[in-house]
């Protein structure tokens, strides 16, 4: 139970990987709001923790608009009385438009940037005055290995990803907030097998150290971990979660 008596917020929470840390970080005591823009998601991923006997909050909310992820924090310190934690999870992936750079709608990449780019810095700047106020706290952000990688749109938008933690790692730390981020390898996810052919798969497991797409579980002890008192001086990091696809030296 290292999260009792602690408010968490996981966007993108409604279903994925995202659940999974929700319901995760549930179990070890943290009262969880469930941040999604599918409302309907959101709450039953809520009522599922309730029913295990954690607390709950469904939030819709909209990652790429400043004032809904304002009203996001506003309904937590409500209910929660303020926010310890902030997963920056959600993300367009799942049905995402695989086009060029040079071909792509700008409108599409506008708002593919607005969300996977934008929208931790905009939860961030919405919860950062409440985690002050407790006397610090912890934030990860959700990139991907795909950042280090020439994947059009979605690795530029992970790139930025990995700069804001650093950025704001640096400018949080004297509020006693710590920044990181887990970059997860290729996870077998509803939106996974929705965005990479099933012929892609087998190729890229065989290139990947460990011999198996990584599932979201894989990813909840980087997230316990970098939230807990035990990660206290860990920060500004990428912890790469990826079955050794990334080697970096």
């Amino acid at each position: 139970m290292r999260f009792a008596d602690k408010v968490a917020i996981v966007t993108g929470a409604g279903q994925g990987i995202g659940e999974v840390y929700a319901k995760s970080l549930a179990e070890e005591g943290a009262k969880v709001v469930v941040a999604d823009l599918n409302e309907e998601q959101a709450r039953r991923v809520a009522k599922e923790i309730e029913a295990a006997g954690g607390a709950a909050l469904a939030v819709r909310t909209d990652v790429s608009d400043a004032e809904s992820t304002v009203a996001m924090a506003a309904a937590t310190e409500a209910a929660f009385g303020g926010i310890d934690y902030l997963v920056n999870n959600a993300a367009i992936y799942g049905g995402m438009q695989i086009e060029s750079l040079l071909k792509v709608d700008f409108g599409y990449y506008e708002k593919f940037m607005a969300v996977n780019m934008n929208g931790a810095l905009h939860c961030t700047r919405a919860v950062y005055r409440s985690m002050r106020k407790r006397g610090g706290g912890a934030i990860v952000n959700q990139s991907s290995t795909a950042a280090w990688m020439a994947g059009g749109f979605y690795s530029i938008a992970k790139a930025a990803v990995n700069s804001l933690t650093v950025n704001l790692a640096a400018e949080m730390g004297w509020m006693n907030v710590r920044v990181n981020a887990i970059a997860p390898g290729p996870t077998d996810t509803a939106a996974t097998r929705e965005v990479v052919p099933e012929g892609f798969v087998e190729p890229m497991v065989q290139g990947l150290a460990i011999k198996r797409l990584g599932t979201p579980q894989d990813h909840v002890g980087a997230l316990k971990f970098l939230l807990s008192d035990e990660a206290s001086w860990v920060t500004g990091q990428i912890f790469a979660v990826d079955g050794g696809q990334i080697v970096r030296i």
